[in-house]
């Protein structure tokens, strides 16, 4: 569960890949939230579902961390919940979700990038795919993200 693996130097769908510097960094410092993570996201599996996000582990963890260390962990959380979704991402999902609602996370043009990425490459059933990227890239000045090329137009039904 800790694996950072599958690092893709090529883009996804034609998009300009993010240089390979970038990558690194982005998981270098996933390496580092990723193992008190597995360990919160355990703990909180085995915990009451209906605690408060803030008593559980993944909430102490979050409040541990600084803005670097906390989009860090929604970057590593993002990467996991695409990788392995199904039925027992629950806690990793709620943590997702809770900082999806962190305002001011400082996130750049180029850690939504990737997540965006990421979430191209997801099953289509992990309905999560976009949370964190999306309320990421809502952080970001008018035209940093090129979203439209980076997110695909939904087909409308008739």
């Amino acid at each position: 569960m800790a694996s950072v693996a599958g690092r893709a130097s090529a883009s996804r769908q034609g998009h300009p890949p993010l240089d390979e510097a970038v990558l690194q960094r982005f998981y270098e410092r996933m390496r580092v939230v990723a193992p008190a993570a597995v360990g919160a996201i355990e703990r909180d599996r085995a915990d009451d579902p209906g605690r408060a996000f803030g008593d559980t582990a993944c909430g102490r963890l979050m409040r541990s961390l600084d803005r670097d260390g906390v989009r860090a962990l929604g970057m590593w959380v993002h990467h996991w919940c695409m990788r392995f979704y199904d039925d027992d991402t629950r806690a990793a999902l709620r943590l997702l979700r809770e900082i999806a609602t962190r305002p001011t996370l400082g996130w750049t043009a180029d850690e939504v990038h990737w997540m965006l990425g990421e979430s191209h490459g997801a099953d289509p059933t992990a309905a999560a795919r976009f949370t964190l990227p999306l309320a990421a890239a809502a952080e970001l000045a008018p035209g940093a993200l090129r979203i439209d090329t980076l997110v695909p137009r939904q087909t409308r039904r008739s």
